[in-house]
């Protein structure tokens, strides 16, 4: 079966049931990857495709099951290798970082919200209520003479009390510091875990800003 111009990489474009048996056979060999971006900017998923070309190195080695540039919601198959970008700052970040701790065997914390909080964890210092009030009610961009709500509803997450980093909540096997790391960073711990190698990150390509 040709490939539809996609990169083969991302490993939903058809369902594996439909796959011809030699390239269902080569799909298996490949070290599952999955991703996500919790409560952050999303700038560690743009380092990850700053990679660029330096990623076609890993893409007969490398499927990406899960993450945050699909719309696939769960990871499907058990992965080798899981990345998370962002900080856990409601209960939904709290199910969806224990779902990829069960279902990856190395997770790793990208970037400085999902090491240590980041930005959004400067509300720490304040009461949950008053950044509520700050950011409905007081809010000097509000519509003039609206009466001032603050957003609530059985669907939308429950924000929690302050924002954790990621390993308060579960454990995390390695770490890229960064904000947000560069994506040659990215890469080499990534093309250590498939090779086999101990993760090395030279101070070259390593940043805590």
């Amino acid at each position: 079966m040709k490939n539809s111009g996609r990169s083969e990489i991302f490993a939903h474009d058809l369902p594996a049931t439909r796959l011809d048996p030699a390239l269902q056979a080569k799909r298996d060999q490949k070290i599952k990857v999955a991703m996500i971006g919790l409560c952050g900017c999303w700038g560690c998923t743009l380092s990850f495709l700053d990679m660029d070309e330096a990623l076609l190195g890993l893409l007969d080695k490398v499927t990406i099951l899960r993450s945050s540039i699909t719309d696939i919601k769960r990871i499907s198959e058990r992965c080798r290798i899981g990345f998370i970008e962002g900080g856990v700052a409601n209960e939904e970040n709290i199910e969806t970082l224990q779902h990829f701790r069960e279902n990856c065997d190395i997770l790793i914390s990208v970037g400085a919200c999902a090491i240590w909080g980041g930005v959004p964890a400067m509300r720490n210092d304040v009461e949950l209520s008053e950044c509520l009030d700050e950011a409905y009610v007081h809010s000097p961009t509000r519509v003039e003479n609206a009466i001032p709500v603050v957003p609530w509803s059985e669907d939308l997450p429950k924000i929690t009390t302050k924002v954790y980093p990621c390993h308060e909540v579960v454990k995390m096997d390695y770490f890229i510091p960064g904000c947000p790391p560069d994506g040659a960073a990215i890469l080499k711990v990534l093309d250590d875990l498939v090779n086999g190698r101990e993760v090395d990150l030279p101070s070259s390509i390593n940043r805590y800003d």
